[in-house]
């Protein structure tokens, strides 16, 4: 797929990796890490035959490796952006990368010519892009603090569509037909994307406190169906977009340990969320440095893990559900008296298809 090999444009990408007590869970360490917190993780797309991973970061740079059978990964390219990445995606045809981020733009990295092109802008950082793969249209979706949300044919310079937005745009995610973003001040709007993108409904938040994430999930006919919601208070909720009985909806707590004293809970922000493209099954990470398996329809936990050295800020699923990516780095939940520019930023690959299937219960 690439013309060139890795480009080891930094004398490390592409270095050794060296194996520390960082690794509680004994997974697989993506060679050559980002130089600070990652910030986005992508698996490429079943159309093509390689796995790809690419990862954006705070350090400016979005890298892409090669994911081997074995485990091991392979360093293929690196491209650089203006100012810190806030968000990557692919096509899906698997031939190119968009990337988002603090330098207002939204860029596509050619994978085959290793070549980049400005294909978006907005007034202020660009937050979230995903790829809309329609049935009469195909686009880029990026969704900024400049509240709005814009569509773009990526051959034209102007977007075909600009949606205001109540509040800065702080989460999103596609799944064609549907779309949900999650703004500042708890908002919460869904979209349905056939023919053109139109606001479906707003939705009041059921986390009372600031929205950090969100996943749509699909119901058994692989019809995109409700979303899992993630807030900086260590809670998860699940909701259907037209939930057959009020009972369907519903939060739960993750990510918290129990303080010092007895009567306290120390609370962690959930990160990311993602879902198993085939168990249905999901993944959470948090602040607290740890990931956790879920079934939300039995309403359990499937698997815990290990603490990691710092927080977990990105998660994703490859294509296929055999992979699970996870970066370990500082997300400044502390603030910056606990950045500890010492220790490094990891990404690790853990195989999960059998950890994440369901346990039955409750359909």
């Amino acid at each position: 797929m690439f013309s060139t090999p890795g480009l080891n444009t930094t004398g490390t990408f592409g270095s050794t990796i060296t194996s520390t007590t960082a690794n509680p869970m004994k997974d697989f360490e993506v060679t050559s890490p980002p130089d600070d917190s990652v910030s986005s993780l992508a698996f490429s797309p079943a159309t093509l035959p390689q796995n790809y991973l690419v990862a954006g970061s705070w350090d400016n740079h979005v890298r892409c490796w090669e994911v081997e059978q074995t485990g091991k990964t392979v360093p293929k390219s690196m491209q650089t952006m203006g100012g810190p990445v806030l968000d990557v995606c692919w096509s899906d045809d698997g031939t190119k990368v968009f990337m988002a981020g603090c330098d207002k733009q939204a860029k596509c990295w050619d994978l085959a010519s290793n070549q980049t092109i400005q294909v978006a802008q907005h007034e202020a950082p660009i937050k979230t892009c995903h790829w809309i793969k329609g049935n009469n249209y195909s686009c880029l979706m990026t969704g900024s603090w400049d509240k709005t949300l814009k569509f773009w044919d990526t051959r034209t310079s102007q977007p075909m569509l600009t949606l205001q937005l109540p509040e800065r745009c702080y989460c999103a995610d596609v799944d064609f037909p549907m779309a949900v973003v999650g703004t500042a001040n708890r908002g919460l709007i869904i979209y349905q994307l056939e023919s053109r993108p139109q606001e479906f409904k707003k939705v009041e938040s059921p986390l009372k406190y600031q929205l950090r994430c969100v996943a749509i999930f699909k119901d058994k006919k692989r019809v995109p169906t409700g979303f899992a919601l993630g807030s900086v208070e260590g809670r998860v909720a699940i909701q259907y977009v037209n939930p057959t009985s009020p009972k369907e909806n519903f939060t739960f707590k993750c990510h918290r340990t129990n303080g010092a004293s007895g009567n306290f809970q120390d609370i962690y922000a959930v990160n990311d969320i993602a879902f198993h493209p085939i168990h249905g099954t999901l993944a959470t990470v948090g602040s607290d440095g740890t990931f956790s398996f879920w079934d939300k329809d039995a309403r359990t936990k499937l698997k815990p893990s290990e603490t990691m050295e710092q927080s977990i800020s990105r998660c994703a699923f490859s294509h296929n559900g055999q992979i699970f990516a996870y970066s370990v780095s500082y997300d400044w939940s502390k603030g910056h008296e606990f950045y500890n520019p010492m220790k490094k930023n990891y990404i690790f690959l853990r195989p999960c298809f059998e950890e994440l299937k369901p346990r039955g219960g409750i359909s």
